[in-house]
């Protein structure tokens, strides 16, 4: 009866990954289509446009404002990759490590580096793949063992046991995933716009509408095509991610620059600037679920509510992975980009989180 047992068991799982995979594999090929009929409409309504590229040969004055802190690089000893950061705040003071999301850099925790360097040393990272970081060729380099792996060598290499950790969108999967593996390198652990992992790949499967607005994840999973639709009308689909209606930041937020959107241009039409940011996700379906999961240390999750990426419910389900202090703000009328499109709100939300004291929950 036992082994019966077992086999229906390995039965269903075997099942359910085979249902997984062949998800993942069709809703590509799904999006893979809608792309290419927005391709050839493109093309179809002006050649010359689609193919336009200007050519960027310097960065904005913004990516060199010494307000916003020192450009520096650290030469990680076992992989061998050199990574660039903006470090603010004197040397010696606590630990705040800031993970990007995508498509971002550095540049989008700009206002936090200016807040928060009085209390901290400030870094903000490009992560692998990114900006001024190396960014290996292959697709493997970018499974998430290595990118945990950058966080934890990054911070040896900067001399700290700890941090607080901050990370935004996939930013902020790492993040998850830092606290997760190594909580004694976290002191409070703060995510804004991404639930815990376990809930996301959770959530996707049961509810059609996460699916729909996560089809980037699928559509990265193809080669080379991806990185060819963000490059066509000079980057067009980049622009549109933080200044459409229905992705961009909010009428009421602080909207980017015309130096701000030109940065992020800049950073990401360098060539091969693509790729390792994409390469990112084309591992993510083989990570995920994680075996480990629980959160042991304070956290704090903050939410846009008009996030055109993650259905809000996921946020509220997060709190049952985090066996410690949890505190939820979501805020009403904001987007997916919300370090940046309400800054002063979300640094009084971290201060308040970074000041108060946090009792363990029994």
């Amino acid at each position: 009866m036992a082994r019966l047992r077992d086999c229906l068991l390995r039965l269903t799982v075997t099942i359910r990954s085979l249902l997984f995979w062949s998800l993942v594999y069709c809703y590509c090929g799904l999006c893979a289509s809608v792309y290419l009929l927005k391709l050839l409409w493109s093309i179809g309504k002006g050649p010359a446009q689609t193919f336009r590229r200007v050519a960027r040969e310097h960065p904005p004055a913004c990516l060199n404002d010494p307000s916003l802190g020192t450009h520096c690089y650290v030469r990680i000893k076992d992989s061998g990759l050199r990574f660039h950061y903006v470090a603010a705040g004197e040397r010696g003071k606590p630990l705040m490590l800031l993970l990007h999301g995508f498509p971002e850099f550095w540049y989008s925790w700009r206002h936090q580096l200016r807040e928060f360097k009085s209390e901290y040393r400030v870094v903000a990272l490009d992560l692998r793949g990114y900006g001024e970081t190396d960014a290996p060729i292959h697709r493997e380099n970018y499974k998430l063992d290595c990118l945990i792996t950058d966080i934890k060598d990054i911070l040896d290499s900067l001399g700290y046991s700890k941090c607080v950790l901050i990370g935004h969108d996939w930013g902020g999967m790492i993040a998850w995933l830092i606290a997760i593996c190594y909580p004694e390198m976290v002191m409070k652990l703060i995510v804004i716009n991404f639930p815990h992992p376990n809930v996301f790949t959770e959530y996707i499967l049961r509810h059609p509408v996460q699916l729909f607005k996560s089809s980037h994840y699928y559509f990265f999973q193809i080669p080379w095509f991806p990185e060819f639709m963000f490059s066509i009308n000079d980057f067009k689909a980049l622009k549109h991610l933080f200044t459409s209606h229905r992705t961009g930041i909010g009428r009421k937020g602080c909207r980017l620059t015309t130096e701000d959107l030109e940065a992020y241009i800049y950073v990401f039409s360098q060539p091969g600037a693509l790729s390792g940011p994409i390469n990112h996700y084309r591992n993510i379906f083989s990570c995920l679920p994680l075996k480990h999961h629980m959160v042991t240390i304070p956290t704090l999750l903050l939410w846009g509510e008009k996030d055109a990426f993650m259905e809000v419910e996921m946020a509220e389900v997060t709190k049952i992975y985090v066996k410690n202090y949890f505190r939820l703000t979501i805020l009403s009328e904001v987007s997916h980009w919300l370090q940046q499109e309400q800054p002063d709100i979300v640094n009084k939300l971290i201060w308040t989180f970074l000041k108060e004291e946090t009792r363990k929950k029994d």
